[in-house]
């Protein structure tokens, strides 16, 4: 299986308040989003992570990667500083990817990309960094006026914080459903 989720900012304690998070303090977030994580994923499962998984020290961010089952894939954010410690951690780690899941193409990046390869093909792009905040409003913005403009737009935020992720990976079809994107 295929998961998705973006900015977790595990040990994060700014991020709490910033995205309106319902836990009373890091410690109570990380605890619930590795329990969320791991009451899905396997370990034979692949879990794409959008970016900006972590915020603070390397002992912490080492403590809880070795806590998530599957094959983690981190593809980089604004706030992923990957030490060679933590590297090994993963099983793959870039700036961007095209990957096809269950035959869809599919482009991941840690930014929102307004206009992305294949858009016109049915391609879907996920992406996180603009959390629920007004940059996401924006995003949400132009994506409407370019469906208005019948130019097709699956431009989908995977930001752990959206209602439909839950503080947990998710699978390409639980996304398209929770969003209304249609295949």
């Amino acid at each position: 299986m295929i998961y998705y989720i973006a900015d977790m900012h595990f040990g994060h304690e700014n991020v709490i308040r910033f995205d309106n998070r319902p836990f009373a303090d890091t410690e109570e977030m990380d605890k619930c989003m590795i329990s969320y994580w791991n009451s899905r994923v396997t370990n034979n499962d692949t879990v794409y992570i959008l970016g900006d998984i972590f915020w603070g020290n390397e002992k912490l961010s080492i403590k809880i990667i070795n806590q998530l089952k599957g094959h983690k894939i981190l593809i980089k954010g604004n706030h992923d500083r990957v030490s060679r410690q933590l590297q090994q951690h993963y099983d793959e780690i870039m700036d961007y990817a095209e990957i096809s899941d269950n035959k869809h193409f599919v482009v991941l990046s840690h930014y929102p990309i307004i206009f992305y390869k294949n858009q016109h093909r049915g391609a879907i792009m996920l992406y996180g960094h603009v959390h629920n905040t007004k940059e996401w409003d924006m995003i949400e913005k132009w994506k409407q006026e370019q469906l208005n403009a019948d130019i097709p737009c699956k431009l989908i935020n995977v930001g752990c914080m959206m209602s439909y992720m839950n503080y947990m990976p998710r699978t390409l079809d639980e996304i398209l459903r929770a969003t209304d994107c249609k295949n």
